[in-house]
């Protein structure tokens, strides 16, 4: 059997890949574009496997996912191709809206043609999850978190173009019939993470003894969810949750990102303690625009009904990331060639 990952070269697709490659049960097809946030690199691990396959395929290339699915034949599409950057949205935002909805919606048009020509136990078995995030719900205040049935509320162009996908995702279940599944979920950290993200660009400024920029005043609190933890709810999901059901999954691990700044530090100073205070080198600047306050999501759903629960806690988790890259330098080089740090999403670009 042959299951699709979309985005599976990017990090939380990669991370799923890998496990999925790794518990040798099934052939894994990886579909991707390879934008700047795709990598090779991030599946090289696996890439010997007889069951990795790899497609550079656009999602929003209807005829040539109708043939994937033709050729491959999966019992399940883990769909996380996406444009995930919200500072890029704010940027440039139309390639979101073509990547996440327009793709989405060739995903579902082409999943929904493949199954409803399989017969028996093939289409009652066959699954499609649509992964997203909890930033589609908008920000909370000091209190509650954000569940399975809280109003969208989209801030970003990357939200609002998330939260459009969602609502094609369930309204394919509720027209066609279609198996969905749908999973938000809260902000992802671990190995192979691009780095214009907050701790690899943390990490890796610090090494390198650079500023270590925090937007505002680092106030904006955030809930984080080791990658592999991530991966392994996923498959919960679609092995046992049921269909036209959205589940939550966070990391109960709320934190701001000044304290996640300085949580890194900490561990930095433990490794490399000749290099002084690495706190000493934070820097405040200019916030991005609509900056949510807070997430925090209730995963009560997941863990009550699937069994899922975390393998690791954030602090661990934290210096398992920082010793990943540490011992990635390699990988931080190839896949940072054509990247330029320039700082994104204040408007100013679009």
């Amino acid at each position: 059997m042959t299951v699709f990952v979309t985005g599976g070269a990017g990090f939380i697709g990669s991370a799923l890949a890998r496990d999925l490659i790794n518990q040798d049960r099934e052939d894994v097809l990886v579909i991707d574009k390879l934008t700047y946030a795709g990598a090779l690199e991030n599946l090289e691990t696996v890439s010997a496997s007889p069951r990795y396959r790899f497609a550079k395929t656009d999602i929003c290339d209807a005829a040539a996912i109708k043939a994937l699915f033709a050729e491959h034949k999966p019992r399940a599409v883990y769909h996380l191709a996406a444009e995930s950057h919200v500072d890029r949205s704010i940027d440039g935002p139309a390639a979101f809206i073509e990547t996440n909805l327009v793709g989405t919606f060739v995903m579902l048009d082409a999943a929904n043609q493949y199954w409803r020509e399989l017969d028996g136990a093939a289409k009652q078995a066959f699954r499609f999850l649509h992964v997203s995030t909890d930033e589609v719900y908008g920000e909370l205040g000091a209190e509650g978190l954000f569940s399975e049935t809280s109003p969208y509320d989209p801030n970003s162009p990357y939200s609002a173009s998330k939260a459009g996908s969602d609502h094609l995702a369930r309204a394919w279940h509720r027209t066609y019939g279609l198996p969905v599944l749908v999973t938000n979920c809260s902000n992802n950290y671990g190995p192979y993470q691009f780095p214009e993200k907050l701790l690899p660009v943390i990490i890796l400024n610090a090494l390198n003894g650079r500023e270590l920029p925090v937007y505002g005043k680092g106030e904006n609190v955030r809930d984080w969810l080791y990658v592999e933890d991530h991966a392994t709810a996923l498959q919960q999901v679609v092995a046992d949750g049921r269909v036209g059901e959205t589940y939550m999954i966070g990391g109960r691990a709320e934190r701001k990102n000044i304290d996640i700044v300085r949580g890194i530090c900490r561990i930095l100073d433990r490794k490399f303690p000749d290099r002084g205070p690495h706190e000493d080198l934070i820097r405040f600047v200019a916030d991005r625009p609509g900056h949510d306050a807070r997430y925090a999501v209730d995963c009560t759903k997941i863990e009550r009904e699937l069994g899922w629960k975390q393998s690791l806690t954030l602090d661990v988790g934290l210096e398992k990331t920082v010793d990943w890259y540490l011992g990635n330098l390699d990988w931080v080089k190839a896949v940072s060639k054509d990247y330029s740090q320039q700082r994104l999403g204040l408007g100013s670009n679009k």
